[in-house]
């Protein structure tokens, strides 16, 4: 081990270093930003089916939606661990397979204050809501609203009083506001119709970032029951979690084959559909809560989120191809 490694479960110790520089890289790293695809997607999901219907692409609507919606993920990532924080979920969570469950690991860690980080969620907010200005001068204030709604599910999902994650409904809202939330404000915001085919399109994509969120929720379920956060998983542990991610695997493909069924997808997307169905059905196998699974439920989350990422690829890829072919 060298003087510069530093364990596998816990941000670098680099990250404390002085200067701008460093700070900046903290705050930025704060936000989770590998995880901004789950946000950034769906977006495009949206853009490429309003693209089908009028063809062509507001490209400054587009730049200008694809900020706010980082902006607004950003926020959300950084009050969920201030939210955690307050609850002591991550305190004590040392079943946690990092950087995928278990928060950031900022505030446990050191590198920033619950207050420093309550600021940042805050500030993110704040230029999040001005990007959406921006955005109603340009479309109308519809767009605030739609921001706002998705803005306010992502804070009430982690907000201690209210917080949806502990009540049995963070999944479904996490669902809708990565799913069909971002995918129709998208279609809507370059002007398209907002149809049962957009509907459709979007689904998946809500099923896909569900499935993300509920594998991410079994290593933290120990942690999370402790702390009253009472996820799906905590509910039905992991012989329910799987009943769950299985539906919600199925719901993905009952969709994508209705789209096909409505003309929104080409007849081929149901190779991609059906391989990325067994996928999940794989990565469902992987939900466990033995220690000597855990390298199996790490390849699961792994897989998940690959599926998330190559079935928004694709979809868009489709749904683009169906048109302009």
């Amino acid at each position: 081990m060298t003087a510069t490694s530093h364990p596998p479960d816990r941000p670098s110790p680099e990250l404390a270093g002085p200067g701008l520089g460093a700070t900046a890289k903290r705050l930025f790293l704060s936000t989770r930003p590998a995880f901004f695809t789950a946000s950034v997607l769906p977006v495009f999901v949206g853009t490429a089916q309003a693209a089908a219907s009028l063809g062509h692409v507001d490209w400054l609507l587009l730049a200008l939606a694809l900020a706010a919606t980082v902006l607004a993920h950003g926020a959300t990532n950084v009050y969920n661990d201030v939210g955690d924080d307050v609850i002591g979920a991550d305190e004590g969570n040392s079943a946690r397979i990092y950087p995928y469950t278990g928060g950031s690991r900022f505030i446990q860690t050191g590198l920033l204050t619950r207050g420093e980080m309550a600021r940042l969620a805050l500030g993110l907010a704040v230029a999040a809501l001005l990007m959406g200005c921006v955005l109603t001068l340009l479309r109308g204030p519809g767009v605030v609203l739609l921001g706002l709604a998705g803005l306010a599910l992502g804070i009430l999902y982690s907000m201690p009083g209210v917080q949806l994650s502990a009540r049995g409904v963070g999944e479904l809202a996490v669902a809708v506001g990565f799913g069909p939330l971002p995918v129709l404000g998208a279609v809507w915001l370059q002007g398209a119709p907002l149809d049962l085919g957009a509907v459709l399109v979007s689904l998946p994509v809500g099923a896909w970032v569900a499935a993300i969120l509920l594998i991410n929720e079994v290593p933290d379920r120990d942690a999370d029951a402790r702390a009253g956060k009472r996820t799906l998983v905590v509910r039905f542990g992991p012989p329910g979690a799987r009943a769950v991610y299985l539906g919600l695997t199925a719901l993905a493909l009952g969709a994508s084959v209705a789209a096909i069924a409505n003309g929104e997808l080409p007849l081929w997307y149901a190779l991609p559909a059906v391989a990325l169905a067994s996928a999940g059905a794989m990565a469902a196998r992987g939900i466990s809560l033995e220690s000597a699974a855990r390298p199996r439920l790490r390849k699961s989350i792994e897989l998940t989120l690959a599926i998330h990422a190559l079935g928004s690829i694709t979809l868009c890829l489709a749904i683009l191809a169906h048109r302009f072919a």
